[in-house]
């Protein structure tokens, strides 16, 4: 009689990488209170505008209606917009810059860093250089003069804050390849006549994923601070709301209804943690040797 038993799908996914990286992920309260958090965030900004509908440049009421007066939830500000509906549609494009941003950081820092270690020799030289040109440059005046000569829309916010917040997943990519790049079984697929663009691609740069995803998640909380800094100072499209031009609108009210500062403010900051907490989180759910302890 076969005594053999079938492994259960709980076995299955101990022996998954994935798996056992969910789970230490789910251990950590701090980690799943910030996706909890930007979950809520990412609902407010997608389902917010067909629950409590409105136009965010729509003026509804009087100036500075305190919050809870009137109706109004979070109150209006200095021309007697709805401050909830321009927070609801300002998370859209908060968050949408913060995933765009964060996305072409990573494709140019994985493209700059994966080259400088693969390839060593001049190659690094001439990548690291241009790398360390861009660090050592200030990101947010440089990012306000890109704006401020081609233009503050959209787009160019994006590209903005991608072109020079790149550096630092460049570093941790370039670090991972040389570490990498030396193992036995890319020796092996070198020997085996594997091209350096599929060892590039499907080879190394999968197994050094892990740390490029922290950096990456954390990457989305910069782009949403660099966006909130630039709208501050006025270099934003005008036809579009966001935490950061809510700010910086309401600005010079501070002392007077300080709430038209302080709730998007808020909003910048939680989201920001809740970022913050689910790199964290990551980090230590993708390091197999803190999935040791």
């Amino acid at each position: 009689m076969n005594t053999q038993k079938t492994p259960t799908p709980s076995t299955a996914q101990a022996q998954s990488p994935m798996g056992e990286a969910w789970r230490m992920f789910r251990r950590d309260h701090a980690a799943m209170a910030g996706l909890l958090v930007l979950m809520l965030v990412l609902i407010a900004g997608l389902a917010g505008p067909y629950v409590y509908s409105g136009d965010p440049f729509e003026m509804v009421w009087a100036p500075f209606t305190t919050p809870g007066t009137d109706g109004f939830v979070l109150g209006t500000d200095y021309l007697g917009r709805d401050l909830l509906v321009m927070l609801i549609h300002g998370a859209r494009v908060s968050i949408a810059i913060g995933l765009s941003a964060a996305f072409l950081t990573v494709v140019i820092g994985i493209t700059v860093g994966a080259l400088a270690g693969f390839y060593r020799g001049w190659v690094e030289e001439l990548l690291m250089r241009l790398t360390e040109f861009f660090q050592v440059l200030p990101t947010l005046l440089f990012s306000m003069v890109i704006v401020a000569l081609f233009g503050a829309s959209l787009p160019m916010i994006t590209l903005a804050i991608g072109i020079v917040s790149w550096p630092p997943v460049a570093r941790i990519t370039r670090a991972e390849f040389m570490r990498i790049r030396e193992l036995e079984y890319v020796t092996a697929a070198r020997a085996c006549g594997v091209s350096n663009v599929k060892i590039i691609l499907q080879v190394i740069l999968p197994n050094a994923l892990p740390p490029i995803i922290v950096q990456a998640a954390l990457m989305v909380g910069s782009a949403i601070l660099f966006e909130a800094g630039l709208s501050f100072l006025g270099l934003t499209d005008p036809n579009v709301v966001s935490w950061g031009q809510i700010i910086g609108s309401n600005r010079q009210y501070i002392l007077d209804s300080s709430y038209t500062v302080t709730i998007p403010g808020l909003a910048i900051f939680v989201t920001v943690l809740a970022i913050s907490l689910v790199g964290d989180g990551l980090n230590d759910a993708l390091n197999p040797k803190l999935r040791k302890r």
